[in-house]
């Protein structure tokens, strides 16, 4: 029997699966680590601390495997990390993650630019602090003595790729959601790398999501416990692979994951972007890209809930028991669950969560139901900017964290009003690298044999309660859009207050 490994590394997690030719995991670990946030804004990990969990889950894995068994190994990794790296690759920072906002300041100066659609254009990516061109042009205003030391710039897998396999190298798909690359080109973007104050040089060589590297260092092949010719497949971000792990490929299939953030994408067959430039178009290989939204606040923040509501020991599985006792729209009660700024659908930093209709009558199981109702409904909003591009989906295809979750499951059914698909794996990403780590190996045709692997879990149809999302949707529209207006004034408020 041979495997492929399939590598996530995400916001908090890092998991390794080993898949048969079937699709089918034969092995599987997974090692955690903190996400560190040492002052407001800031959301950090440990590049070494990374790097370990890596390295232990294919420890782990390997040694769980028949010798030999180890055909490959492809690579996933979580978007928009920032590390910044001497001439020797030591890192000189913690790996900023997508999560950090510290760079709104230099967000905002990138909207105010006159050729700001035109740079979103070219990027694919919307103007955000969660971009690296964001955070390099605001680490030079903030920590000039920082970038004087800095030789090399590169996401965490480029790092992790680069004490494997000894080479610095950066796949399409991940540079492509840094903002400092053409989509049209499959190149660095010049203008980009001159606003961000870095070269080309500086970065890692640019390479498609199915380049093969050759084998481990040796120093790599004796830690995990793998012969030195093992290959790894470079692969691409965890939201893309997603797609391919739920089999979310053809025209009109849309994926929704939730884990710490979440996402709504499907899969396009040219870089097309969005004119309201609140979407990304990202890519994922020739021919296919992927076009849509993420958000912030996702698990995340229905973790907060359950710490907040329920008391510090609190499990996310207790409040979501608990949420079910109250009915579909909570008696009135709206949660809007921008507890960390939000991308998609309002790219704005500055958002603030907030409760909307609460009454003495409402009670703590009201507020859970809000907050999970919440959460798909700004993953509605997202999806609702993509329909001018993909249509109205005729099914979604549902992974991450949330997807263990048969009410979750239920609920996504009933608030987007559509039949929604789980698969029996909600490894999607590790699976998506996989599939692409057979395919260049010839094991596969082609990405479309993983719907010969994914094999349904469940399928939900909408329920009773979508009567009452249907209801309850335009008004958590107009509640949005009304409070829309006073996040930044509200931002304001707060950081004068931190001063007092």
């Amino acid at each position: 029997m041979e495997v492929v490994i399939g590598v996530d590394i995400g916001t908090t997690a890092t998991k390794v699966v080993a898949f048969d030719a079937a699709g089918r995991s034969v092995a599987q670990a997974s090692r955690t680590y903190p996400l560190l946030q040492p002052e407001p804004g800031a959301a950090e990990l440990k590049p070494q601390a990374i790097l370990a969990a890596v390295q232990g889950g294919l420890k782990e894995v390997a040694a769980a495997l028949p010798a030999g068994s180890v055909a490959g190994i492809s690579f996933s990794a979580a978007m928009h990390s920032l590390l910044v790296l001497d001439a020797q690759f030591q890192p000189l920072s913690q790996a900023i993650t997508w999560a950090d906002i510290r760079a709104a300041q230099a967000s905002a100066q990138l909207k105010a630019r006159p050729d700001a659609d035109a740079l979103v254009s070219r990027t694919g990516v919307p103007l955000h602090p969660m971009t690296p061109l964001a955070k390099l042009m605001q680490l030079r205003q903030d920590d000039p003595a920082l970038m004087a030391q800095a030789r090399y710039f590169g996401g965490i897998k480029s790092w992790v790729l680069h004490q494997l396999y000894g080479q610095w190298v950066a796949d399409y798909s991940l540079a492509n959601a840094t903002g400092l690359f053409n989509i049209k080109k499959l190149t660095w973007d010049e203008q980009a790398l001159s606003l961000a104050g870095i070269t080309a040089a500086q970065l890692p060589r640019l390479c498609d999501t199915d380049t093969l590297l050759p084998e481990l260092t040796a120093a790599s092949a004796q830690a995990l416990g793998l012969p030195q010719a093992t290959p790894g497949i470079i692969g691409a971000s965890d939201g893309t692979l997603a797609n391919i792990g739920v089999n979310a490929l053809a025209p009109g299939a849309t994926a929704v994951t939730i884990g710490t953030s979440g996402a709504v994408r499907t899969v396009i067959d040219s870089p097309t972007v969005a004119p309201s430039g609140k979407l990304f178009t990202y890519y994922l290989a020739p021919g296919r890209w992927v076009v849509g939204g993420p958000v912030n606040n996702g698990g995340i923040v229905l973790q907060w809930a359950a710490h907040t509501l329920l008391g510090p020991d609190a499990t996310v599985d207790a409040a979501i028991t608990l949420a079910l006792t109250a009915p579909a729209g909570a008696d009135g009660l709206i949660f809007l669950p921008y507890l960390g700024g939000e991308r998609a659908p309002l790219w704005d930093a500055n958002a603030r969560g907030s409760f909307v209709g609460l009454t003495r009558q409402h009670t703590k199981a009201d507020m859970l139901r809000a907050v999970m109702e919440g959460i798909l409904f700004n993953l509605k909003a997202a999806f609702a900017l993509m329909a001018p591009l993909v249509g109205t989906a005729p099914v979604l295809h549902a992974a991450g964290g949330f997807a263990k979750s048969l009410a979750w499951r239920q609920m996504l059914a009933d608030v987007f009003d559509c039949p929604v698909v789980v698969p029996q794996s909600v490894q999607s990403s590790a699976l998506g690298a996989a599939v692409l780590g057979m395919t260049r190996l010839g094991w596969l045709s082609g990405l479309d044999d993983v719907a010969d692997m994914v094999q349904a879990a469940g399928r939900y149809q909408p329920g009773a309660a979508a009567a009452t999302y249907r209801r309850l949707w335009p008004v958590w529209q107009a509640v949005a859009a009304a409070l829309a207006g006073t996040y930044s004034d509200l931002a304001g408020f707060a950081a004068g207050a931190d001063m007092v």
